[in-house]
């Protein structure tokens, strides 16, 4: 993150001796990135983050990804996907991917088990409802609209809220790390002033977690699959930890979106970048103002990238006519020109201002499709700009 936090108690120097009411010390754990010369956090605990008394490989069940082939537009329904009784962790379904990224999907209704993924950060999206997201730096709440950043080895647990129904969530894993894109911030890590949103936006645990347990379980994500440790204590034992890498939140509502004369490329919508993707944020907006402006998109052969959007609120205007609903995903590959549909164009000259509510995802290289996205796939979506399919 580029701003440094401090939540409880911690010492006046770093790597010094801290110790506990019984005079013993605390247990000091450097989280940090990229070879300790990028973002870190010093964490205290109460027990030893190092104390593991079993490690047991678990099989990996999120099944094949397989190419987009043939090469077509599809589109995607996640209201479609059953879930029964599920976790946020172990029972999201994938959707998507490729070597840099997961992207998955899960209507959570009970508590997940302690998971931390060791391959990559992690990016929610709530679609609906709420949660509370408990981890070793403490815990956050989130609801409807809500972006959440997990780093890195942040053991986490989610507990979906009954009275909201769950919790629904678009779910990205990368092999590395996401963070606001370079050119919204300064050299020394601050929001900048034509960033769409900054530090004021942002939410982050503000007190410690501190849980007793002994024999804990926590599932681990790493480079070669699954592991489940057993911790002699419980890994939510952080009594204070300070610095500039920990889980954060934001609303999507606090995005501010970046409009002009003539219709303004994907770019102005960038919220995050990971490694060889990007997210955007497409919110309620005025729209172009020349008075000849066409505000629906253009079409355009994006040649490097995929570009997968989720559409969580309103209508989106150049969809209109396409079947494409509230919670629909719509992924238009490289390799294929991709536009409005049919007459939105033309409907669309002289609008004021558009209600619609849409994240996407561009990736530059090709998304494969996970068995989430099999069982969604609405199959008529491909021809609806020509209003014929195959043999017709």
């Amino acid at each position: 993150m580029p701003y440094y936090r401090q939540v409880g108690e911690i010492p006046h120097k770093r790597h010094t001796a801290f110790r506990k009411p019984d005079g013993g010390l605390y247990a000091e754990e450097l989280m940090g990135v990229e070879g300790f010369s990028a973002d870190s956090a010093l964490l205290y605990h109460r027990g030893l983050p190092t104390a593991i008394v079993d490690a047991v490989a678990i099989e990996d069940e999120r099944g094949p990804i397989t190419p987009n082939h043939p090469l077509k537009p599809r589109a995607f329904k996640t209201q479609d996907l059953k879930f029964g009784d599920a976790d946020a962790v172990t029972d999201r379904r994938r959707l998507f991917g490729n070597a840099d990224v997961t992207i998955g999907f899960v209507h959570a209704t009970r508590p997940s088990p302690l998971y931390r993924n060791a391959a990559g950060d992690e990016l929610f999206y709530v679609q609906g409802g709420s949660a509370t997201v408990e981890t070793i730096y403490g815990s956050l709440e989130v609801g409807d609209g809500d972006y959440l950043v997990i780093p890195t080895s942040c053991t986490y647990r989610v507990l979906p809220h009954d009275d909201d129904g769950g919790v629904k969530l678009l779910t990205i894993e990368a092999r590395g790390h996401i963070g606001p894109p370079k050119r919204y911030l300064s050299a020394k890590g601050q929001f900048l002033e034509h960033s769409p949103y900054c530090e004021r936006d942002i939410r982050g645990p503000s007190e410690p977690l501190v849980v007793d347990g002994t024999d804990v379980e926590v599932l681990v994500r790493h480079r070669a699959g699954l592991t489940r440790y057993t911790y002699a204590t419980h890994p939510f034992d952080v009594v204070g930890w300070d610095g500039c890498l920990y889980p954060w939140a934001f609303n999507i509502d606090d995005f501010e979106p970046i409009t002009g004369r003539v219709h303004q490329p994907p770019p102005v919508h960038q919220t995050f970048e990971g490694p060889n993707f990007v997210v955007c944020s497409f919110c309620p907006r005025k729209v172009d103002y020349h008075p000849e402006s066409i505000p629906v998109p253009y079409n355009h052969a994006n040649v490097d990238s995929d570009e997968l959007m989720f559409y969580v609120r309103g209508n989106y205007e150049a969809r209109k006519g396409s079947g494409i609903e509230v919670g629909s995903l719509s992924l238009h590959p490289s390799g294929f020109t991709h536009g409005p549909q049919p007459g939105a164009a033309e409907a669309s000259i002289g609008a004021q201002f558009f209600d619609e509510t849409a994240v996407m995802v561009d990736t530059f290289a090709p998304l494969d499709l996970g068995e989430a996205a099999d069982a969604s796939e609405d199959h008529r979506y491909a021809w609806t700009w020509s209003g014929r399919g195959p043999g017709a």
